[in-house]
């Protein structure tokens, strides 16, 4: 609903967000920008892009925090009661979800209904659909898929893969959703919203034509990760995606799976096993020590490192040099 009068309530309530996790506005910023509380890094990002100045825009999740395994204290649960809008991913944390429920009901923005997710295939995810620009949406699979997402998934997601800012195009359509929610919230500066995220759509596109044209021409097609974050990366860019994992990152695999992951190395030659920058790197460095495959870093953009140069679109890059190092693309 629209913004209303904002006498003493948000100057208390300030404090509260500022202690949360991180943010994107300086302290001594206009105490009236509209409060928004982003649950991890993908969506304080687009917070921080659509609403610009006119926002104060923090997150739930430290640098260096894996975002499945946060855990709020009691003053970020209370941030969330006093915030304008807050924007999370249901499923993707359970202790947000749990905060949401209680504290934020009546103004928060689920993202994942607009995000065409995936269905979560279990530990060997085979995405090869290929990069298509189209801007009518995604297959009917995926659209009933997200029509029947539950928010009660707890660490394993349920039956979908909530990692959807992987995927520029769905990104950007969450990015829309997220620009006309805003403009809902403050239509004093609506235009603002829809001009910011018309700029950043044009950026994802751009993005998006990048990873294809640099993954188009790739000696190996086979990307086996850590733990099962890359489907949406394998299904836009048809890269056979296998995590050693599953969605679920602190789940151990089991010696069985270990031994089917190494067979399947060494059967189709693959000479790169992909560890992630948040997750200890054992399991990768196990793989890679059975089959003499290299160890590189794939980044699932879900939570920032201590690098404050760090941002979503470098991410991507840094992952297109690393998959096309591992792939060996032309």
């Amino acid at each position: 609903m629209p913004r209303g009068p904002r006498l003493l309530l948000p100057l208390l309530a300030l404090p509260l967000v500022l202690t949360g996790c991180g943010g994107g506005t300086a302290p001594g910023a206009d105490p009236d920008a509209l409060q928004v509380v982003a649950s991890f890094y993908p969506l304080e990002y687009l917070a921080e892009r659509i609403a610009g100045e006119h926002a104060q825009v923090t997150t739930l999740t430290a640098p260096g925090v894996d975002p499945h395994e946060v855990e709020l204290t009691p003053r970020q649960v209370g941030s969330l009661g006093s915030a304008d809008l807050v924007v999370y991913a249901a499923g993707m944390q359970p202790a947000v979800d749990d905060a949401v429920s209680s504290q934020a009901a009546e103004h928060a923005l689920d993202v994942m209904p607009s995000a065409s997710l995936l269905p979560s295939d279990g530990d060997d995810h085979d995405h090869g659909h290929g990069h298509e620009h189209d801007e009518a949406g995604h297959d009917d699979e995926a659209a009933e898929a997200t029509e029947e997402h539950s928010v009660d998934d707890g660490h394993d997601h349920g039956a979908f893969d909530p990692h959807f800012w992987l995927d520029p195009k769905r990104y950007a359509d969450v990015a829309a959703t997220l620009a006309n929610h805003l403009a809902e919230v403050d239509p004093e500066h609506a235009e603002d919203y829809r001009a910011n995220v018309r700029v950043l759509t044009d950026e994802l596109r751009d993005l998006d034509d990048e990873l294809a044209d640099g993954l188009q021409t790739c000696a190996s097609r086979e990307v086996v990760t850590t733990h099962d974050a890359f489907g949406y990366l394998g299904a836009r860019y048809d890269l056979h995606v296998v995590g050693i994992t599953g969605i679920a990152p602190d789940a151990e695999p089991s010696p069985a799976r270990l031994a089917e992951v190494t067979a399947l190395v060494e059967e189709l030659g693959v000479g790169t096993v992909y560890a992630e920058p948040l997750l200890p790197t054992a399991i990768a460095e196990t793989v890679a020590a059975e089959t003499g495959a290299q160890v590189l870093t794939l980044d699932p953009a879900d939570g920032l490192t201590a690098d404050e140069d760090t941002d979503y679109p470098s991410i991507m890059r840094d992952n297109l040099d690393a998959l096309r190092e591992g792939l060996g693309c032309s």
